[in-house]
């Protein structure tokens, strides 16, 4: 089950979601804005919330009346097979109510939370009633092959019927259900890949392992005509294993995606036999084909986890700085973490953070050493996120761990799952706070020469100013450049008129936020610190006074003559 999501609507439903939370250590709690302090992530409307976290399949818990999740999920409740499970939870924690996902497991959730409020869940399913489990709900590693034919087999059992049990179903040892070796209903799990018969269930457990000899094309397609030879079922693949020298394999990664299995490397085994054998030391079936070797466990529990998952690197973008401007995604993927690499101060920005979870800081001028580390960490198998402010990729870490990458001839490193994910840049964040002065063609210069000469600077800039091209300053100043920014100033005046539109914005998203527009003429470096992103318009920005005193800026997308009319792109 993926990390569930926790909506709150008030401050006094919080104290009932850290108690969910602490019974599921993934689950991420989601607090209205301006009413909740303290949720892991802010949101700004319920309905479109709930609907993006529902098509995302996450399990939601909304803390509210059941009516407002019912209509806002109205319009999407079409498959039964594919929605997530979604309950909802008495503000105090009085009640636990599921309301949908009853083939994808939630009464188990919500049981799960009415152990941990002191609370019987208002579980209605007559069949998990009667049985005491759900049959289309297996526990993980097993697959029901046909749900559809679920419903029937239920209310044959609930009309009196009796079910017989051929192969190994743990999870019915706790059940009520009514076995009986001479039942008209059959419930068969077995890993052999065979059509259910009329009044059956058939479950796959995950008992088959795979080892790759020879990372191929079209693998995949490879690994299931080998399974349909020896009659085994995909549902039951559980594993695929591949030496260390493979680690760096697109088409093993390709194929393990694929097929929706794990993929793991195993460094002294150097046969797809020996691959095998380290996951499954005495199969009950085991055999060769070509570079694949199968073999089979007896039960589920005898598949052991050998060798090492493949590691995964995420480079991300925090934002400026208010949780409520990260990215969903990039929340998602620093809970689903084990390794924090970054700044000390953004480290910190990354949070709330598991206890579980080992945070990396280091100094900000560690770039490439940084992501070397990273890249160490997530090459021995780890869940490694290296953290920026703002977007990763606008002078920040994602560049510093492709250059890494490209600078490393290790396979290890470049085995890695690397992905980088975007975030909302200072000068996005600042532009959206004051309107859109970057509402047509635009640049982005950091004034600092740490890293390239100074009179490259200027002559990108003059190139930028000649163009006519709105400007926006990262790194503007600091005590060892006090007088870079006057210098740059003076060459934009050379193309700017005094009354030109410019921003400041410092700590946007920050409790010292303060974002300001004043013009040209009136700017001078002693405005502006290390912590401002300066936005200078082009010709064609504009000003507009706005109730409060302020004014809005924005750079229109017409140039030269208003258009007739304006399109999207």
């Amino acid at each position: 089950m993926s990390q569930p999501a926790i909506l709150i609507l008030g401050a006094n439903s919080l104290a009932t979601a850290q108690r969910i939370k602490a019974a599921l250590p993934d689950a991420t709690i989601y607090g209205l804005a301006g009413r909740v302090e303290g949720a892991d992530i802010a949101y700004e409307e319920f309905g479109p919330t709930l609907r993006d976290l529902y098509n995302a399949d996450r399990p939601i818990i909304a803390l509210c009346a059941a009516g407002i999740v019912i209509r806002s999920l109205a319009s999407l409740l079409q498959n039964k097979q594919a929605e997530p499970p979604v309950l909802v939870v008495a503000e105090d924690g009085s009640a636990v109510v599921p309301l949908l996902g009853g083939t994808r497991g939630i009464n188990v959730l919500a049981r799960e939370i009415g152990v941990a409020l002191g609370t019987a869940p208002a579980i209605t399913t007559t069949g998990e009633l009667r049985f005491g489990t759900c049959l289309l709900s297996p526990p993980a590693g097993y697959h029901l092959r046909n749900p559809a034919d679920g419903k029937t087999f239920i209310a044959n059992l609930l009309a009196g019927a009796k079910m017989r049990v051929e192969g190994e179903a743990p999870w019915f040892a706790a059940a009520k259900l009514p076995i009986d070796d001479a039942g008209t209903l059959t419930a068969r799990i077995t890993s052999a890949d065979v059509e259910p018969a009329a009044d059956e269930l058939l479950f796959h457990p995950a008992t088959v392992v795979i080892g790759v000899g020879r990372a191929e094309p079209d693998l995949a397609t490879r690994i299931l005509t080998a399974l349909a030879q020896v009659k085994l079922s995909r549902h039951s693949l559980a594993l695929l294993l591949a030496t260390e020298r493979d680690a760096g394999s697109a088409h093993l990664t390709a194929a393990a995606d694929e097929l929706g299995v794990k993929l793991r490397y195993v460094p002294d085994a150097t046969t797809p036999e020996a691959l095998v054998l380290a996951a499954v030391p005495e199969p009950i079936q085991a055999v060769t084909i070509e570079t694949l070797a199968i073999a089979v466990a007896d039960k589920l529990e005898e598949v052991q986890l050998a060798g090492r998952k493949r590691g995964r690197l995420a480079v991300v973008g925090l934002g400026p700085g208010d949780a409520g401007m990260m990215v969903p995604a990039v929340r998602r993927e620093i809970d689903q973490a084990e390794d924090i690499v970054g700044y000390d101060t953004y480290v910190k920005m990354a949070g709330p953070l598991r206890p579980d979870q080992i945070v990396h800081p280091s100094d900000n001028r560690e770039e490439l050493w940084r992501a070397r580390q990273a890249f160490a960490l997530a090459a021995s198998g780890r869940s490694v996120v290296v953290v920026s402010s703002g977007d990763p990729g606008v002078f920040a870490m994602a560049s510093a761990v492709l250059e890494a990458l490209d600078g490393s001839e290790d396979p290890s490193w470049h085995g890695v799952d690397l992905v980088v994910l975007p975030g909302v840049s200072a000068a996005m964040a600042a532009a959206a706070r004051i309107g859109a002065p970057l509402g047509h063609d635009f640049c982005i210069i950091s004034l600092s020469d740490n890293l390239k000469p100074w009179p490259v600077i200027l002559d990108r800039l003059a190139h930028a100013a000649a163009g006519d091209f709105a400007v926006a300053f990262y790194n503007p100043i600091s005590k060892a450049r006090p007088w870079q920014l006057g210098e740059a100033l003076d060459l934009l005046r050379q193309h700017r008129a005094p009354e030109t539109p410019v921003v400041l914005g410092r700590d946007v998203g920050r409790p010292a936020e303060r974002v300001t527009s004043l013009t040209l003429g009136d700017l001078a470096p002693e405005m502006v610190d290390m912590r401002t992103v300066v936005i200078i318009g082009s010709s064609t920005t504009r000003t507009i006074k706005r109730p409060d005193g302020g004014e809005w800026v924005y750079t229109p997308r017409w140039y030269g003559t208003a258009p007739v009319e304006t399109e999207k792109d």
